[in-house]
């Protein structure tokens, strides 16, 4: 694998506060606004905010991805929520906070502990997180799938 790899995307100002951000090698378009906290901002629609907190939490999914197909964890569903903090930090606004808490759910009661330390590894290891000044929690929850689902 390269030393560098460049990813990019192409942004249209469609009016207002709202745009439309693109890439050449991606098949969907998604449009962006200012967020409605902020004046003439516009609900509904993802801000850089939204887009800032996905990113950290769709790293930790990837990573935590590669990193249990090479430990050999089989587990029957991950799921994440993450929340991202915006205040003013030295009169600037920043996402000061990321809050991520992935629910990962295992098929073996001896995979728990392996899950957990393994969920802490992907987000160690996350190259998102591993690029922002934000302050990253990980809160995450391993459940065992019942054999007998009713």
């Amino acid at each position: 694998m390269e030393n560098a790899h460049y990813y990019e995307v192409g942004l249209h100002w469609d009016g207002g506060r709202t745009g439309t951000l693109s890439s050449q090698i991606l098949n969907d378009t998604i449009e962006v606004a200012t967020p409605p906290e902020f004046d003439k901002g516009v609900a509904g629609i993802w801000s850089p905010e939204h887009l800032l907190v996905a990113a950290a939490n769709s790293c930790l999914m990837t990573t935590f991805l590669a990193i249990a197909e090479k430990s050999r964890l089989d587990f029957f569903e991950f799921t994440s929520h993450a929340t991202g903090k915006l205040e003013q930090v030295d009169g600037k606004y920043m996402i000061s906070e990321i809050t991520l808490r992935p629910v990962l759910t295992v098929l073996k009661d001896e995979d728990v502990d392996k899950a957990s330390r393994l969920l802490f590894k992907a987000e160690a290891n996350c190259l998102i997180t591993e690029s922002l000044k934000t302050h990253i929690t990980l809160e995450p929850s391993i459940r065992l799938q019942s054999i007998y689902a009713e």
